[in-house]
This record gives structure tokens, C-alpha cells and sequence, in this order.
């Protein structure tokens, strides 16, 4: 059965010692207010960009290095996740609502469901 996926966000993960100043680096470069999320302290929003893509900051834990990564949204992750296995990815975390995974050089991002309505309608491919 067909689904559907696009790249949509690109993620600057900071550690809690990085988050503040990095955020506000992004904003000031973009022009972007960062928006607080009103349920997650951790998360920034910069917002949209072209074609729908949106940056977002988020703090993560200490130890993680300060890293960009991409999700990818999906209407089926399951679909997904394996359609990108195909092409050389590989599963990194199971992180419950989402998948955390690598591409082939390493790079960590995560597939996950739809969380940008309407841009996700206009924009993603549909796979067989």
C-alpha cells in the first residue's frame, strides 16, 4: 500500500550548557523569533522556511554533542522506516512515537508521523 513522506525539519540539538546561545544565534541569523514550545520546555520553534521546512532548536541531555539532525514525517512510519532501510539506513533507536535512525555516513535523524498538517499535504511524495 502506497505512503507518504517528506523531509521536514531540521533540528539543532544543544546541549543544556549551548542551548540558550545557540538558539539565539539561529534567531538573530534567520530572523526568526524562537517561539517557545507550551508544552516542552526543551524545544524552540524558528518556524517555517521554504516550501514548508521548519527549524527548530532543541535541548537535549548533557553529553549529546551539539549536532543538526532532519526528521522525516510520514503518514505510515513503519512503511517508512523499511523504505529507507532499503536504501542503506539503519535503526539507531525504537524512541516509542518515532524512529531515531542513521544514514549511511552516520548521520542520525528520525522518521516520524505527520506534525506539520497542511505543508505535509502539499509537499510530500507518495512511495508504492
Amino acid at each position: 500500500m502506497p505512503h507518504r513522506s517528506r523531509l521536514a525539519v531540521l533540528l539543532l540539538d544543544l546541549p543544556p550548557d549551548q542551548h540558550a546561545a545557540g538558539r539565539d544565534f539561529w534567531s538573530a541569523a534567520t530572523g526568526h523569533p524562537a517561539e517557545p514550545d507550551a508544552t516542552d520546555e526543551k524545544w524552540h520553534s524558528l518556524g517555517s522556511f521554504a516550501g514548508g521546512f521548519h527549524l527548530e532548536v532543541q535541548r537535549t541531555g548533557a553529553g549529546t554533542p551539539p549536532r543538526w539532525h532532519v526528521d522525516i514525517e510520514t503518514d505510515d512510519i513503519p512503511a517508512e522506516v523499511a523504505r529507507l532501510e532499503a536504501l542503506g539506513a539503519r535503526r539507531l533507536a525504537d524512541m516509542g512515537r518515532f524512529w531515531q535512525l542513521t544514514d549511511p555516513a552516520g548521520l542520525v535523524f528520525c522518521v516520524v508521523g505527520i506534525q506539520t498538517g497542511d505543508e505535509f499535504e502539499r509537499h510530500a511524495t507518495t512511495w508504492p
